[in-house]
């Protein structure tokens, strides 16, 4: 791949280009709200946001760790509880998702990754696919943390 069209494949993964982003969505969850589930809907913001947080971190260990496991689909992906179970909980995660996308970008900004290399303890994974991956579920759960918000009255943005 060219230099410059690489560099422009680095920057896309990072911007994430016309999605809504993290930082636009999560200021919008009132701290009343983090563990309220709209009717008719499966998760309250807490568990999308924790969901988004161990998915996040598991693809970025399975890329830049030969021994790491994955916890076990789907128990281990989803909190146990519709609410943080404390004030803290909520930063935590929210620093700790900052924290390992920074790491995530950081991989794919860096010259030294090549993009399109097989991960050698994968089964033809690559780290341009597990960047799509992380892309593709985190901005999923953007816009359902969107629309729950909507349906409790705490979505202004137009």
């Amino acid at each position: 791949m060219k230099k410059e069209s690489d560099r422009a494949l680095r920057h896309l993964l990072i911007d994430g280009g016309a999605h809504a982003k993290f930082n636009d969505v999560i200021p919008a969850v009132p701290a009343k709200l983090r563990g309220q589930k709209p009717a008719r809907m499966p998760h309250s913001p807490w568990m999308l946001l924790e969901h988004m947080r161990i998915a996040q971190w598991d693809i970025l260990e399975f890329c830049r760790n030969s021994k790491y496991e994955s916890p076990k689909w789907p128990d281990d992906y989803w909190p146990t509880t519709e609410a943080p179970p404390n004030p803290a909980a909520w930063n935590e995660s929210l620093k700790t998702f900052r924290k390992d996308l920074k790491s995530l970008e950081n991989l794919i900004a860096s010259p030294k990754t090549d993009l399109f290399a097989k991960i050698p303890w994968g089964d033809g994974q690559t780290t341009l696919r597990e960047a799509l991956l992380v892309a593709d579920h985190n901005a999923y759960h953007l816009g359902q943390l969107v629309d729950v918000l909507r349906l409790l009255g705490a979505w202004s943005k137009a």
